[in-house]
């Protein structure tokens, strides 16, 4: 069987596609901002998408989409070595939404949520407009959460904590031993774990992810993890996402909650249902293509900016580049789109000035291109 089609589109051609990631810049721009790749579609969810078009099935989807529950559960044993009970797989439109959702449903208004930073942008908005506070958590020299600094938020009051893992924007994967004595603390102090795991299958080689599921009793009593076929398969604008329990105090939860499944897309369903189903070998060409991809990205800020410091991320698409050393401000991003027209993501919005986020989930030309359009900006 013939190796998986990943190959990128030119500039051109990628900035005729309407998502955000490329209708946010100016032509000639190159975006290298917004978590989503520039490779194919997986052939199973090309095709599965094109048959839903010609039937005519563009309408609301299951409020209990059985089918993709056990594809999730298939993909999750097979991929993360993760028993997940079909019957406690809930959908949701998407990852933000679910933790909006259950962050109402297990706090009262003004209570605190705990999250490492730097982190997601949205986060950052959606907690307090939930009307709670957020609690922001440093990480540690090795980019793990400081669980000094959890102990004493908890101590403090601190009733939930959102973890994600692998972590936007530094795409460090936590080790199980971290991941035990997260557990043990927050179950101690009576606090909530909001598991973030939407990029888990997008662990690379040589780094082992475990499924906060996985880890523990503690872990399962009061825990919650929110997943997506999205990231790993490139599937965001199609809305489907899961809420993901395995103890009976936290199903009955989800349960209670409002309903929010109504709200993801048909599309979004039956994709996932494909990509959990029958994308493994695109996957896993993926995969070996951002190995290559991050080797390549080292090679090349080390030969054009060897002031820039960073971490190989241990999974996705993202590196998480401090360019304090250059000059550039607190906004790199700033300097690099004005004067060298490559887009990346802003340190300061994700927590952390003089930092950018660059996805590297593109061809190997582009990404030197990336690099290289970097370097230029600092010579005007």
């Amino acid at each position: 069987m013939s190796r998986p089609d990943l190959s990128v589109p030119d500039l051109a051609a990628l900035a005729q596609r309407r998502s955000e990631k490329w209708a946010s810049e100016e032509p000639g721009v190159l975006a290298m901002t917004v978590a989503e790749m520039d490779f194919p579609l997986a052939a199973p969810v090309s095709a599965v998408l094109r048959e839903a078009l010609e039937r005519g099935d563009v309408g609301y989807p299951p409020a209990n989409p059985v089918r993709l529950n056990e594809a999730f559960a298939g993909f999750a044993r097979r991929r993360l070595g993760w028993e997940v009970d079909p019957e406690q797989v809930t959908l949701a439109p998407d990852v933000v939404v679910a933790v909006v959702a259950l962050l109402e449903a297990l706090l009262q208004p003004g209570e605190e949520v705990a999250l490492a930073v730097p982190a997601y942008p949205p986060f950052f908005a959606e907690v307090p407009r939930a009307g709670l506070r957020l609690r922001k958590l440093a990480l540690g020299p090795h980019g793990e959460l400081d669980l000094g600094q959890l102990e004493t938020a908890l101590r403090g009051g601190t009733r939930a904590l959102l973890l994600v893992n692998p972590q936007n924007p530094t795409g460090r994967v936590s080790r199980r031993a971290e991941l035990e004595r997260i557990a043990e603390l927050c179950a101690e102090h009576g606090a909530w774990v909001l598991a973030d795991e939407i990029h888990a299958p997008l662990t690379l080689r040589g780094t082992e992810f475990v499924p906060w599921l996985e880890v523990s009793a503690a872990a399962r009593e009061r825990g919650f993890v929110l997943t997506s076929a999205s990231k790993a398969f490139n599937l965001a604008g199609l809305k489907a996402a899961h809420i993901v329990t395995a103890a009976g105090v936290t199903a009955d939860i989800v349960r209670g909650l409002p309903p929010i499944g109504h709200a993801a897309g048909l599309f979004g369903v039956l994709a996932s249902e494909a990509a959990f189903e029958a994308g493994d070998e695109w996957l896993d060409a993926v995969l070996t293509q951002l190995a290559a991809n991050r080797e390549l990205l080292g090679a090349e800020l080390e030969r054009r900016l060897p002031g820039v410091r960073w971490v190989l991320p241990e999974g996705t698409y993202l590196a998480w580049l401090d360019c304090r050393e250059l000059g550039l401000g607190g906004d790199p991003a700033a300097a690099f789109l004005e004067r060298g027209r490559v887009a990346l993501g802003s340190g300061p919005r994700y927590g952390s000035a003089g930092f950018v986020r660059l996805n590297f989930a593109t061809s190997p030309e582009l990404l030197s291109e990336g690099v290289r359009r970097m370097a230029a900006a600092l010579l005007t």
